[in-house]
């Protein structure tokens, strides 16, 4: 059989109901730059959320470990089980927004907080379903006004910088981590969106891999700026750990702590429709990426199917729901991950077989291990609340100036701004009433039309 009729036989994997799974090491095999690299960024980043899972959740060490293997498991079932083209990752933008509502004052206990977190999940995966069964999905990005969307997507970058800079918080990352955040967050921001650092990158070949790096070494000299001032204390274990998932699941599955009510349905509504948009412009990225370097692979035909992807996510959706209530966990792209893996893809299959070889080394073959590794998860233990500020620091940076793009005057500018502020600090359903009113009553629409 020829090598072209190997990769079509590999990257096939079996049917079921419309979808297409591919098993590690059969479907897929081991590409070792994006296995290495998964290792140490996907752990830092899925382990992110630890701090909040214990400190307004309710949940131990363990038991926040063990919700995010089930998170980073149920990430890895978009391309290992529903066979998507796309590095999937967490729906980032929406993160910010859904902390903001549940770390209020409207919600003090850990378990209200948590069928919250449910309802907003079931209500996202509900409209995901009805409007990529119907198609309406994208009937509704295309008639909804471009400064509405910024809007959403800067009223995303207030809210988080809005968690990150907020020194009046007394665990605010700046009064707890001084020196190790400011370096960590300096230095990654500096190689994801520095100008004159990708310039020198595309001239000199060490600060190109620098770059490529990506959050590593902010991660790293964070830790050891932390270190040598006394902010992080490291105890490293050795060992494994033994998750507690049926503790886990007992204090966080609706099926034990109580179902939402039906006002908490109602109220996560708006996050949904935020979290809809978001969502789209994710699914659009992902496409737009691949596109453009699809035409140095021929020889590896990608499966896009938009109402597919919409099913895929609302399932993925609804079983976090049900298990491991997090809301923003389960999007469809991790957008510079995806950039990463499709940039090596496109320079063949010397350097990558299969585009679900490099997807699938790098989210560690669908199998999350490293958290079952006690000096693994202890290591980076300390570096966690860093972590969680650098994600959201960067998705700030990065969605104001998508949602600065979207600006055509000072009137667009304006209204966006003070959308963006209602929907950051207001409750929902308020917010994205006054966007949607800010848009319509000091927007000219007509003559965005007739420019266009």
């Amino acid at each position: 059989m020829s090598n072209k009729g190997e990769q079509a036989e590999k990257s096939a994997g079996f049917q079921w109901l419309g979808f297409t799974a591919r098993i590690p090491f059969v479907h897929t095999r081991v590409c070792w730059p994006e296995l290495f690299q998964g290792i140490l960024i996907s752990a830092a980043t899925a382990l992110a959320l630890v701090p909040l899972l214990t400190g307004y959740f309710g949940l131990s060490f363990e038991e926040a470990i063990a919700m995010s293997f089930i998170h980073s498991f149920l990430i890895s079932a978009s391309w290992m089980i529903f066979g998507e083209p796309y590095a999937s990752g967490w729906l980032t933008p929406a993160l910010p927004f859904v902390l903001t509502l549940l770390l209020s004052d409207s919600f003090s206990s850990a378990t209200e907080r948590l069928q919250m977190m449910t309802a907003i999940s079931l209500d996202f995966a509900i409209l995901l379903a009805i409007l990529g069964v119907t198609g309406l999905g994208a009937k509704l990005i295309k008639v909804m006004p471009e400064v509405l969307k910024g809007a959403v997507i800067l009223g995303a970058a207030v809210a988080a910088f809005l968690k990150v800079f907020d020194l009046q918080a007394s665990d605010n990352i700046f009064n707890t981590h001084p020196y190790s955040a400011t370096v960590a967050i300096a230095l990654s921001l500096l190689l994801a969106f520095s100008a004159p650092m990708h310039r020198m990158a595309a001239k000199y070949p060490m600060v190109a891999r620098l770059v490529a790096l990506g959050l590593l070494p902010g991660f790293v000299l964070g830790a050891i700026v932390g270190a040598v001032t006394g902010e992080l204390k490291f105890d490293i274990q050795m060992g494994f750990f033994a998750l507690p998932m049926v503790d886990m699941f007992n204090k966080v599955s609706p099926f034990v702590i109580g179902w939402p009510s039906l006002d908490m349905f109602l109220q996560g509504i708006p996050l949904a429709l935020i979290g809809y948009i978001l969502f789209f412009g994710d699914l659009v990225t992902g496409k737009e990426v691949l596109a453009m370097v699809e035409k140095s692979r021929e020889d590896e035909k990608l499966d896009f199917n938009d109402s597919r992807t919409h099913i895929s996510v609302a399932i993925r959706n609804v079983i976090s729901a049900l298990i491991a209530p997090f809301f923003p966990t389960q999007g469809i792209l991790w957008t510079g991950i995806h950039v990463v893996i499709a940039q090596r893809w496109q320079q063949g299959r010397k350097a990558m077989n299969s585009l679900y070889d490099g997807i699938s080394s790098y989210y560690m073959m669908g199998l999350p291990f490293i958290f079952f590794i006690a000096p693994v998860v202890t290591g980076i233990k300390p570096m966690m609340p860093i972590a969680l500020a650098v994600t959201l620091a960067l998705t700030g940076f990065a969605c104001a100036y998508v949602a600065m793009s979207k600006a055509n005057n000072n009137a667009e500018r304006g209204c966006m701004m003070l959308s963006a502020v209602c929907l950051a600090v207001m409750d929902p359903w308020l917010g994205l009433i006054l966007a949607v009113l800010l848009s319509v009553f000091l927007v000219d629409f007509k003559a965005e039309t007739d420019e266009a």
